[in-house]
């Protein structure tokens, strides 16, 4: 792959063309790790203890940030500064972090390039739909035409010829596997041509032929390669699946050049596409524009905020400088760790929401954006691109580990998904760690569970109350949240950063540092489990029983 730095590798990778992984989460209700503890769900808790718990970790957050912007303003000239703390916005008198390469140029350098291409998808599929009447064409049953023949066209303008025939060559290669309708002979084909542009000398050979050279084009060719070659195999696992006949070449073209996923994902299999592209009843939901034009003006502002937090909080500079890390709080040090992975969140958020935008102007319904990580407490929902995560489920995960209640299957089918992963990510160290721990946490949860579902645990807990079971549960949940930012931080900084902060807070930060951080820890689960209570309530709204003081009454 292009050179590599911790950076770029989880932009690879977090993002889809960027990257991806289980990191992963599904569009379906299918997610990697079924196995996820279910007692309790709608365990309520007294009100006041939820205040105090929210009062704990708006006071910890704004503690640990405030170490943060110390460190900032009191380092900001240092000279491993230079390069990545450069003068921002006028009206802050501040520089501004700007090491993230991706979102400088997604939101500064190529804006005007990324908006001017969707802005032109939009608008040509408007203009065919207003004329394709005139000309006796029925456009909505040939409107996945039109996006293709525009996606083409702006993939053949913005990376060359040479480049339009690599893609096609792979789309040639696993359609002509496909229609031998054999599984293993598509997941050979699709894998090795995959590994084809992961590998050495491989990659290099076909990014050669690439002529030009700009900002981007390494993304947007890692991109759109790797993208294109998870879609051909989609295309060909759903045609092994068809009962009769095949689908034809121009259904994976049309599938394969959708502008709007083309280079950055998220993926849609080829099953969910193919139906909703075709499907010639279109219509909008009550009041779905005025979502739509909502939720981009909401990116907007996460964008404008961004922005702004860059220049008092240097989460992605701090971090490579060894030598001041070393001398910050621990306070400070579990506050980058965890603001690393909610920026990374967000810019995944962003990147896809605006994506998913158009895609829902196309009358889609795309991968939803990534669960954000304050809210996740089991690797069996740890994610960042639900489009691969959906991908992995549907013809690795679940396809392997079918119900996800047997311990070997199950470590059959995690070991599997983790090594496409680590294809999907190009192969090398900090991937094989990543891909490691997070392999040993997804099983490890299923382990415990297993475990403590048998007497005489079980019946422990069934006699210690809902309400108190998930109090213990959070203790565990608390833990296994700095699990899950540890085993990933590695991947958005350095493996010396992630080995730092393990080190400072579990072994010398002991016990103070250890018990205070998951303290707070502890009250943020327990507010994320407060969320996911209501929500099970207003999914199914059973009488529940709310514990205030030493009475009970109906919720």
């Amino acid at each position: 792959m292009f050179g590599f730095s911790p950076r770029r590798f989880c932009s690879v990778v977090l993002m889809g063309s960027l990257w991806t992984t289980p990191h992963c989460s599904a569009a379906s209700n299918t997610r990697l790790g079924a196995h996820r503890f279910a007692m309790g769900i709608k365990a309520a808790l007294p009100r006041y203890e939820l205040y105090l718990y929210s009062a704990v970790l708006a006071g910890a957050l704004i503690w640990a940030f405030s170490w943060i912007v110390e460190a900032s303003s009191e380092n900001v000239n240092r000279k491993a500064f230079k390069e990545s703390v450069r003068p921002g916005w006028h009206y802050f008198g501040r520089k501004m972090d700007v090491s993230d390469f991706e979102w400088v140029m997604w939101f500064s350098t190529f804006r005007n390039h990324i908006l001017f291409a969707l802005t032109g998808h939009v608008i040509f599929a408007k203009i065919f739909t207003l004329l394709a009447p005139k000309i006796g064409i029925y456009g909505c049953k040939h409107r996945s035409l039109i996006f293709a023949v525009y996606g083409g066209l702006a993939v053949l303008v913005t990376m060359g010829w040479t480049f339009m025939a690599l893609v096609v060559s792979h789309c040639i290669i696993l359609y002509s596997v496909a229609l031998v309708k054999k599984k293993w002979m598509c997941f050979a084909a699709g894998l090795s041509t995959l590994a084809s542009i992961k590998l050495e000398p491989y990659n290099s050979w076909q990014e050669a032929l690439v002529t030009g050279s700009f900002d981007l084009q390494d993304i947007l060719f890692y991109g759109g390669c790797g993208f294109s070659i998870m879609r051909c195999m989609s295309f060909a696992l759903e045609n092994c699946d068809r009962k009769e006949g095949n689908y034809t070449f121009s259904d994976l073209l049309k599938y394969n050049f959708y502008l709007p996923f083309f280079f950055f994902g998220p993926i849609m299999t080829f099953d969910r596409f193919h139906a909703q592209a075709n499907n010639t009843q279109l219509t909008r939901k009550e009041r779905e524009m005025w979502n739509i034009t909502t939720k981009a003006l909401l990116h907007l502002g996460v964008i404008l905020v961004v922005d702004v937090f860059f220049h008092y909080l240097y989460i992605l500079t701090i971090p490579s400088d060894m030598k001041l890390v070393n001398k910050l709080s621990d306070w400070c040090l579990a506050g980058l760790a965890y603001s690393n992975l909610v920026y990374d969140w967000i810019k995944a958020a962003v990147m896809f929401g605006v994506i998913n935008t158009v895609a829902t102007l196309d009358h889609l319904d795309p991968p939803q954006p990534p669960k954000c990580i304050t809210m996740l407490y089991v690797f069996a929902e740890t994610h960042f691109d639900r489009g691969i995560n959906d991908w992995l489920c549907k013809y690795v995960y679940d396809y392997i580990g079918e119900n996800h209640d047997k311990i070997f299957k199950e470590l059959l089918a995690t070991v599997c998904t983790f090594a496409v992963t680590t294809l999907w990510l190009g192969p090398c160290e900090v991937v094989y760690i990543w891909s490691f721990f997070n392999c040993f946490g997804l099983n490890f949860e299923l382990w415990v569970a297993k475990f403590f579902s048998i007497p005489p645990f079980s019946i422990m807990e069934e006699a210690m109350g809902e309400a108190m079971s998930r109090r213990i549960r959070g203790v565990f949940n608390a833990a296994n949240f700095w699990a899950i930012v540890l085993y990933n931080v590695l991947s958005l900084n350095s493996l010396e950063f992630a080995k730092l902060v393990g080190r400072r807070i579990i072994f010398k930060g002991f016990p103070l540092s250890t018990l205070s951080v998951l303290l707070v820890t502890y009250c943020g689960v327990q507010l994320v489990k407060e969320r996911e209570r209501q929500q099970a309530l207003l999914e199914d709204p059973d009488p529940v029983k709310q514990v205030d003081g030493a009475k009970e009454k109906a919720e």
